[in-house]
């Protein structure tokens, strides 16, 4: 059983997530979000229910799916506010915040750690948008920390990770 274990510290098996700018083909390096914190992956299927005058129980059916990530993350200045501070042609130009007020789509890899050295995990992939930022910061955590929310525009696709030292 390979067991997916994020293992905080090992820079080969720890959860990653990667945003491009619209699109790989247009942003192709993308922007490194860092200091992710509790991360969950959301794909929620909505269910519609009926009753039948035959039946004594309930039906349903499975509809539509509505998928997100979340997490947490402690803002590093230049990943939050990017380079240019929004309108940028990549991701690390607008950075997070300007990339929400834009309301650009972004394309996503989530990466969710590895068994041992980060050359067999699986990464999930898709299209969103940017939402729930709410940075904080108080006197007991005097670091900035924001929720953060892709809200997913379609399906999540599932890949391997290409190891990038191959």
């Amino acid at each position: 059983m390979a067991y997916i274990y994020p293992a905080p510290g090992n820079t080969n098996a720890q959860v990653t997530l990667t945003i491009h700018h619209t699109s790989k083909t247009d942003d192709a390096t993308g922007m490194a979000v860092p200091a992710l914190q509790d991360v969950t992956v959301n794909a929620a299927n909505d269910v519609f229910t009926w009753t039948q005058l035959d039946e004594s129980a309930k039906k349903q059916i499975a509809t539509t799916a509505t998928n997100s990530l979340s997490m947490n993350i402690v803002l590093d200045e230049t990943t939050f506010f990017g380079t240019t501070g929004s309108g940028g042609a990549t991701a690390a130009a607008s950075g997070v915040f300007g990339l929400s007020i834009d309301k650009t789509i972004v394309e996503f890899d989530l990466y969710l750690g590895d068994n041992e050295d980060g050359t067999e995990g699986k990464v999930i992939n898709g299209l969103g948008y940017i939402t729930g930022l709410a940075p904080t910061v108080s006197a007991d955590a005097p670091v900035w920390v924001s929720p953060i929310t892709i809200t997913v525009d379609g399906e999540y696709t599932v890949a391997t990770r290409v190891d990038p030292d191959a």
